[in-house]
């Protein structure tokens, strides 16, 4: 079972993750910026709610890894660890810009704009490999009920991206154009991440 120090931490680390700037929130800030608030807030919920099949992949992989061999889900972890340093050495050295589209574009069904969104996500094999780096890191084993753990933990991971991007959608117009007059506050947003991402890789390598 998950304690709440678990639950506490996990969500610090994924909405510092989900706030930076990358594909998924540029995509969601352009939208509602060209199409319009409902637009945007659509795609968003369509991104977020992809997150629940890498959960699934999740659950049924690394229950499954532990189930067989508890080295090799120390392994995955040690490789997940690893992963999320790169990624952070990755954020750490970026640019730090931001684009968004151009206003103007004409509306989609909104049906249409969340199976957009959910596709996107759900296959993105980056996306993928990130929830078997990054969901393993705040499980353990010895408290039990380890799919029980992973299916919990993706499904904050998709709620808080699902508030994160509605609310991105609802905003988009004045995050955008904030962030286009201030583009060394992306900067800093990917420093935070990075750092977040290399402290975890590096306790998960270093042993807990």
């Amino acid at each position: 079972m998950l304690t709440a120090a678990q639950v506490f931490a996990f969500l610090l680390a994924a909405v510092l993750i989900t706030a930076t700037p990358g594909p998924d929130n540029l995509l969601v800030l352009g939208m509602g910026m060209s199409r319009g608030r409902a637009q945007g807030i659509a795609f968003g919920l369509g991104c977020a709610f992809g997150c629940l099949s890498h959960t699934l992949l999740a659950v049924v992989g690394v229950s499954a890894m532990i189930a067989a061999s508890p080295t090799a889900f120390t392994v995955l972890r040690w490789v997940g660890g690893a992963y999320l340093v790169w990624l952070g050495v990755q954020a750490l050295r970026s640019a730090g810009g931001t684009r968004v589209a151009a206003a103007g574009q004409p509306p989609q069904p909104l049906r249409a704009l969340f199976a957009r969104g959910l596709v996107a996500n759900a296959v993105n094999p980056k996306v993928v490999l990130f929830f078997l780096s990054f969901l393993p890191q705040f499980v353990v084993p010895s408290q039990g009920a380890v799919a029980w753990q992973l299916g919990v933990l993706g499904l904050v991971f998709t709620l808080q991206a699902a508030v994160l991007f509605g609310l991105l959608g609802y905003f988009a117009g004045a995050i955008g154009g904030w962030l286009q007059r201030r583009p060394r506050a992306g900067l800093w947003l990917d420093r935070i991440a990075g750092t977040v991402f290399v402290a975890l890789g590096l306790k998960m390598v270093a042993g807990r």
